[in-house]
């Protein structure tokens, strides 16, 4: 059967950004014939044994309670669950100093469907006060950003997103990605705004000035700014740099539950505006009733009880940064005298390297890096909603910190041999 396709099938029916290379990554490690290699390219968090045994007592816990059967044997809330609503609504309240209530909160199947909802909900065809139809767009103001967002919007044209400034530090080999302002267009043509802080893939923070930026000028069209915290405080709490959540009439505070230790589950949570947060609420009931329930259990008894943001706090954040700081360490004392710039890892999970001469492209140098026995993952797939050429984006690899201290150690000397083959071979 090869039934036909809308236009929308169609875009929804194709892989997109790193979702469409692990099709390759998978079949490279199931053909290894008996070569090992160290994956640099995973975006599954380490099963940390701390962070396990807090979903198992969180587990046992629901299981030994009384409110089981309601849980998983009934429809719920399509808001949301609603001890884990309450749980949020204290927590930030007093950790922030806050005055949110239960309607400023919505409990979505991870945050990928968040994104979904909104890119969709404030973006795509709209028609204005004068009955004109027009494309309402969603704005990236930071390009490279999550790849992930490419796949948010049902109209391809509705994405665009904005080539960033950078600051470098030639002589420590390190850069950083800024927003540029000058370009950053959010107006009435603006549907909402969307960037993730800390970044993923390149572990970038915005300021909070940057952040109250982008929220003042998308404030004057009611435009909403939604921040992706999937890496945030406080949790998991994978900023490797200080920084708080910014809050504001129009900005929707994001975050996800899956670097805590609960991918699996898929438990994401929208914090804002009532009036933004309804019609999100109400493309969810439509789309899927509402989240699945047994994650947001145990996660209500863990964010009730400050267990997961203190696990967050003293196991998720400093294994991931020991692994930087060795990541960091072996590119400095190994790579060769080659252009060569690591962004400044400010939280996340991962590294993102720059070659800005490098001679070939960046899908070629991952091939090359293969042949060395390591997988990362080219950069060209985190620039969704770019519409202009610019070669930046076929000089970057991402490199996960998820493998073992030793495997991100060798596969950084191995990746540093590739790096001075290939530049020699211009």
């Amino acid at each position: 059967m090869n039934p036909a396709l809308s236009e929308i099938g169609e875009q929804m029916s194709h892989l997109t950004g790193v979702r469409a290379i692990m099709k390759d990554i998978i079949e490279t490690l199931r053909s290894g014939e008996g070569k090992h290699f160290l994956n640099l390219s995973a975006g599954n968090p380490v099963i940390l044994p701390e962070v396990e045994q807090l979903w198992r007592d969180c587990t046992a816990d629901l299981l030994a309670s009384s409110e089981y059967g309601e849980v998983v044997c009934r429809y719920g809330s399509s808001q949301g669950y609603a001890p884990l609503i309450d749980a949020v609504v204290k927590d930030f309240n007093r950790r922030y100093g806050l005055n949110l209530s239960d309607r400023n909160v919505l409990i979505t199947p991870g945050s990928q469907s968040l994104y979904f909802y909104a890119a969709n909900a404030f973006g795509g065809y709209a028609t204005t006060a004068n009955g004109e139809t027009t494309v309402k767009k969603v704005v990236l103001p930071l390009s490279p950003d999550y790849t992930g967002y490419g796949g948010t919007a049902l109209h391809k044209e509705t994405l665009v997103a904005y080539r960033p400034t950078i600051e470098e530090d030639k002589a420590a080999h390190r850069f950083k990605y800024r927003p540029d302002f000058s370009q950053v267009e959010i107006d009435e043509r603006t549907g909402c705004v969307i960037f993730s802080r800390p970044c993923n893939p390149t572990g970038n923070v915005l300021s909070d000035a940057e952040v109250h930026k982008i929220a003042s000028l998308a404030a004057p069209y009611n435009i909403p700014v939604l921040v992706d915290s999937a890496y945030g405080t406080p949790f998991p709490a994978l900023n490797f740099t200080e920084m708080t959540p910014v809050f504001g009439e129009n900005i929707l505070h994001c975050m996800s539950l899956s670097k805590a230790g609960l991918p699996g589950e898929r438990v994401g949570i929208a914090i804002g505006d009532e009036q933004a947060i309804q019609p999100l609420e109400s493309f969810q009931t439509n789309l899927c009733i509402h989240s699945p329930r047994y994650g947001q259990a145990i996660a209500a008894r863990a964010i009730e009880s400050g267990a997961l943001a203190e696990i967050s706090q003293n196991a998720i954040q400093p294994h991931y940064k020991h692994k930087l700081e060795i990541l960091e360490a072996t590119l400095d004392r190994h790579m060769p005298e080659v252009p060569w710039m690591l962004h400044r890892t400010e939280g996340g999970i991962f590294a993102w390297l720059w070659f800005p001469e490098l001679p070939i492209s960046d899908w070629e140098f991952y091939q090359e890096i293969k042949k060395a026995g390591v997988i990362v993952v080219p950069g060209s797939p985190f620039f969704p909603g770019l519409k202009t050429e610019w070669q930046h984006t076929k000089q970057c690899i991402r490199i996960s910190l998820t493998a073992t201290p030793e495997e991100i150690e060798t596969a950084m000397k191995r990746l540093a041999e590739v790096t001075d083959r290939v530049h020699a071979q211009k």
